[in-house]
């Protein structure tokens, strides 16, 4: 019969399987499981530190500790605490890990950024960077959304995000809707409200969303940014060297050639131009496939990129997909739903996967 320590370890080797919903790690590495121990009346007693006091997740992490406990014994008793200061500290110290400033933009990250930007409004470049987060997330990767878009923030309710991040002391834990993690100033202030902000502040608010926001282990963080090459642009150039630009226009000519510049500012910034996505490309009305904004506008921005960047991407820049205007691109939520012309653009995206190519491993010859 197995020895009261024995079951203890047991017990917290199956709890090392409960994952933390916002944290998404195991609640044990958190260090959230405090006294755990079997007492003479038969009953193994944990008590679980919650990272805040009135934790939104709280009922949800009782129960999944409760159930992997009783795997392995019975009964069990889950009582729940709250973090000391010294315990969060230490929780936001390995969160952020060894290296300070932006997670993203360090060596070792493995994330792919995608600024999705365009030259104007209206093109529908927050309705493309949502379906397309959906579609990535549809294929297994793990996806982040930043509304980079201050003034005209529109990702919250595009995706039905509800409430907004958790903190711990300087850390903020993004909402999760539809698998995916998001960030917007629209959590912030009422969706009413006016944001009269300059370039300092604009700068300022989007460094502490890639900052101070844990988004874990992205495969994918997609940035809808504001239209134009102003100072957001400049500020995730700046902050987000290796991010790549993909660029939203309609088929008007007029449309992709202020698009153009959108792209061009890549060849200034240093940044990869991902590829060219035409909106609202036709329509479907009475059997027949309509287009009433015309056609050949960002097959001609690719070409025109392509021609731009002949030195820099010699491979090209391709127009990666052609999307329909219909409901089904606008109407996303409350199921999370994407349109189905997105899953090919995802394919597309995702087939270039991050790899370790020009980056230190912190070996040696022996």
């Amino acid at each position: 019969m197995p020895h009261g320590n024995q079951i203890e370890e047991a017990v917290r080797a199956e709890l090392r399987t409960v994952i933390d919903p916002e944290l998404h790690q195991d609640v044990v590495s958190l260090g959230m499981i405090g006294d755990l121990a079997l007492g003479e009346d038969g009953i193994t007693r944990i008590r679980l530190d919650l990272t805040i006091a009135g934790c939104p997740k709280k009922s949800e992490l009782t129960s999944a500790v409760q159930r992997a406990a009783e795997r392995v014994t019975s009964p069990v008793v889950v009582e729940t605490s709250v973090m000391s200061r010294s315990q969060r500290e230490a929780l936001t110290e390995r969160l952020r890990g060894p290296a300070r400033g932006i997670p993203l933009a360090q060596p070792g990250s493995l994330t792919r950024v995608i600024a999705v930007a365009s030259g104007k409004g209206g093109v529908g470049k927050s309705s493309v960077t949502a379906n397309l987060a959906l579609a990535l997330a549809a294929r297994g990767l793990r996806v982040g959304v930043v509304d980079a878009d201050i003034h005209g923030f529109s990702i919250p309710a595009l995706l039905g995000v509800e409430g907004g991040p958790t903190k711990i002391d300087g850390l903020m834990l993004p909402p999760v809707a539809h698998g995916l993690r998001v960030m917007s100033i629209g959590m912030f202030v009422g969706s009413d409200q006016p944001i009269s902000w300059r370039g300092p502040m604009l700068h300022r608010a989007l460094e502490q969303f890639l900052k101070d926001t844990y988004f874990g282990d992205l495969d994918v963080l997609l940035l809808d940014l504001p239209p134009g090459t102003g100072d957001v642009a400049i500020t995730v150039a700046q902050l987000l060297p290796s991010s790549e630009l993909l660029i939203v226009t309609t088929p008007q000519e007029s449309a992709a050639a202020v698009a153009e510049r959108a792209g061009a500012m890549g060849a200034q910034t240093g940044q990869r131009v991902l590829g060219v996505v035409e909106n609202m490309s036709w329509m479907e009305a009475g059997g027949a496939r309509l287009t009433p904004f015309g056609s050949g506008g960002g097959q001609a921005l690719a070409e025109r990129l392509t021609e731009r960047f002949r030195d820099l991407q010699p491979e090209g820049i391709a127009l990666l997909a052609q999307i329909p205007l219909r409901d089904s691109v606008r109407d996303l939520t409350p199921t999370g739903s994407f349109d189905p012309a997105f899953t090919a653009l995802a394919e597309r995206v995702a087939r270039r996967p991050g790899g370790l190519a020009g980056m230190s491993l912190g070996l040696s010859p022996a």
